[in-house]
């Protein structure tokens, strides 16, 4: 049941929703009751797939643009555009940062980054958090 939770907790925190996968994955390594290593991994895995939820809301996003009810204005929209085309992919990097993480995979999805190239290197992003996290929970 740990291991389903952490994984829901990762999967929301990776989208717009509030979530903390970072205290949940701390809580369960301080009880000492489950694998570190699958704990890790179940974490990444949610958080990638909450990722990729966001990516693929993005390739969806560019079609309703000109609706009313779009909750971004044109102008944030391109600026945001504009951002990822300046710094690239490289960084999808950043998606384990709070707040700025989750819109930079969305533009990702907007742009049409290959999927192939989104998934690795935000899974090289997210698990390298899970495991630095892990390692100094481990090493108190």
């Amino acid at each position: 049941m740990a291991y389903l939770i952490l994984f829901l907790t990762s999967f929301v925190a990776a989208t717009i929703l509030p979530a903390q996968s970072e205290a949940m994955l701390t809580g369960l390594l301080l009880w000492k009751q489950h694998d570190p290593v699958l704990l890790v991994i179940v974490a990444t895995v949610g958080n990638v797939l909450g990722s990729l939820a966001n990516w693929l809301m993005g390739r969806a996003l560019e079609r309703y643009k000109h609706r009313k009810w779009f909750p971004f204005k044109e102008r944030q929209l391109q600026a945001a555009v504009a951002w990822y085309h300046r710094y690239g992919r490289w960084t999808l990097l950043l998606s384990w940062v709070p707040i700025i993480g989750d819109p930079i995979t969305l533009i990702a999805g907007v742009l049409r980054e290959k999927l192939v190239v989104f998934l690795a290197l935000v899974t090289l992003a997210k698990a390298a958090r899970y495991i630095i996290i892990a390692a100094i929970v481990l090493a108190y």
